[in-house]
């Protein structure tokens, strides 16, 4: 079973029921149900056009669906006949969908949510983490989205800012694990600057690149974690910096500063330095304040402590860490290497022991767990 092949075709499916009068909550679980029997079928008796199966499927699902739902007679009177199954044109729906999950009706953070639980392929799980709430409080919310909508005509288009903040998050996560999805948010993120002057797109879309061409430098072989100052930096895609610099400077020169921006002049300062040690980091800590004051977002605080650290010095960087909350994921980490740098080699040692508990996946959790035992290794000799 091609799970990838079910995974790309699904926003699609997705699109062409709600197009055709499917509600959106309606639709998803009609396309949920199709996969499902897709996943029973298919091995057995693979189609010959896998989107035109789906969608046939999904469909009669949703016709069922409505058939079955009496306080739906009346819509149900409107919807067409069933297509009749045979190639779909390849019309890719993905970017149109985030703008339609976006919709006026929603807040921002619940219209972002549904579209990663919906379009995105995001677990509950990893929504929740993005948004630094448990995951029982993002169940209920994306609920909530759901009964919103539901029976809401997709005719109004969100806005650009929430469905920047849904690509941004869709990079994140397969920036820290599934390439594909990295590379499908920079994709969409493609199509949406060449549909709309907007410099936060561009913004977003030079973060995107400068961020993706470290890629191949971030795990060694063995699969572990590859810090930025020990990254061989001659294995980072100067094309995509030269692509993302290019960008920004283009965004930047239009002075309508937003946070993808910051973001982006921030990595743009890191592709930029030969080595570690060649890093303007003085640079960066001013860059951060601008992007605290855009967002005064906690994990941004947290960021600038690290750069106030190599700036200023580690001591420096303690006292601006001092004024964050210690149950911010990465907070840990962040401390534990500040104290290294100050010499404090026992607690650095067991605050690495316990980020490594809090860590958010396997890699890095190992990587915290092995920086631990290189301390205590260093004390014992």
């Amino acid at each position: 079973m091609n799970e990838a092949l079910l995974r790309s075709l699904t926003p699609s499916v997705l699109g062409i029921l709600v197009r055709r009068g499917a509600d959106f909550a309606a639709a998803e679980d009609a396309v949920q149900d199709a996969l499902v029997e897709a996943v029973r079928v298919w091995p057995a008796d693979p189609p010959r056009d896998p989107k035109g199966w789906l969608v046939t499927v999904a469909w009669r699902r949703f016709l069922d669906q409505a058939r079955a739902d009496a306080a739906r007679r009346r819509r149900e009177d409107r919807i067409d006949e069933e297509p009749e199954p045979g190639p779909t044109p390849a019309v890719d729906d993905t970017l149109q969908l985030y703008f339609l999950c976006a919709h006026p009706s929603l807040t921002p953070s619940s219209a972002v949510a549904l579209t990663l639980r919906a379009v995105g392929g995001l677990t509950t799980r990893q929504i929740a983490q993005a948004y630094l709430v448990p995951e029982a409080t993002m169940a209920q919310r994306i609920s909530r989205a759901k009964r919103t909508v539901s029976g809401v005509r997709f005719d109004q288009p969100g806005d650009v800012a929430t469905v920047l903040r849904v690509l941004y998050l869709v990079f994140n996560e397969g920036y820290s694990g599934d390439v594909d999805l990295s590379a499908e948010a920079i994709r969409l993120t493609r199509q949406l600057a060449a549909a709309i002057d907007h410099p936060e797109v561009a913004g977003l879309l030079a973060l995107m690149l400068l961020h993706h061409a470290r890629r191949a430098s971030r795990t060694a072989p063995d699969g572990s974690l590859v810090p930025l100052a020990e990254q061989d930096r001659g294995r980072w895609d100067t094309e995509s910096i030269a692509e993302g610099v290019e960008i920004l400077q283009a965004a930047l020169a239009r002075d309508r500063l937003g946070e993808f921006q910051a973001q982006a002049a921030i990595a743009a300062l890191h592709a930029d330095a030969p080595t570690a040690e060649e890093t303007d980091w003085v640079q960066i800590v001013e860059w951060y304040d601008e992007l605290a004051a855009l967002t005064d977002s906690p994990v941004v605080r947290l960021n600038r402590a690290v750069a106030v650290g190599e700036a200023d010095g580690p001591r420096a960087g303690l006292a601006a860490l001092a004024a964050l909350d210690a149950s911010l994921p990465r907070h840990a980490a962040v401390a534990a290497y500040l104290h290294e740098r100050d010499g404090d080699l026992a607690t650095a040692a067991r605050l690495y022991v316990e980020a490594a508990h809090k860590a958010a996946n396997l890699a890095e959790r190992d990587y915290l767990t092995r920086q631990a035992a290189r301390l205590n290794a260093r004390r014992c000799h």
